[in-house]
């Protein structure tokens, strides 16, 4: 997730960067940014923003794993009270007993797989929702960044536009 965040700021300053070696206007303070160059970072802002995304996608298989690895715990359980009940088959106590063992074993196998899944699946869920509001609240930034950019951008090239205006006027008011 840092690692994400590093990478936005840096595109962020890349973005500032761009901004900043624009070609100056004659006139005003505005500046002209290569716009290919501009859209290709805000995509690249965009890419990197579904890591944590990717991250919560591991947490999910990291459960089936975990389901699959309680799943043989379950079978090695179940195979040892099998081998438990077949040496005890010598008197019918003796039987009965290790039937009910295996039961247990079965049972407690079970529960703990459940118990297993479902510990897992909380903790992917609860990986998955932080991911999605850590990639919104960068998504806001990012766009809260941009927006900031471009108003300033707006307010520059207005500001110019007024300068060339009142150039053209001046220059037709001395025609006249």
């Amino acid at each position: 997730m840092a690692n994400e965040s590093i990478d936005i700021l840096y595109l962020i300053d890349r973005l500032e960067e761009l901004v900043a070696r624009g070609f100056q206007v004659p006139l005003g303070s505005g500046v002209v940014v290569h716009r290919q160059r501009l859209l290709d970072l805000i995509d690249r802002m965009r890419v990197a923003m579904p890591a944590d995304i990717r991250a919560a996608r591991e947490v999910l298989q990291r459960q089936e794993e975990v389901l699959a690895e309680t799943q043989e715990e379950a079978a090695r359980i179940i195979a040892r009270a099998q081998a438990e009940v077949e040496e005890r088959l010598k008197t019918e106590a003796v039987v009965k007993a290790a039937e009910e063992r295996a039961r247990q074993i079965v049972r407690e196998g079970e529960e703990r797989a459940q118990s297993l899944a479902r510990d897992a699946e909380t903790q992917a869920r609860e990986r998955l929702d932080e991911a999605e509001q850590s990639a919104q609240q960068q998504m806001e930034e990012a766009d809260l960044y941009a927006l900031q950019t471009m108003r300033r951008l707006e307010t520059q090239l207005n500001n110019f536009l007024n300068t060339v205006r009142k150039g053209l006027e001046a220059m037709e008011d001395r025609g006249r």
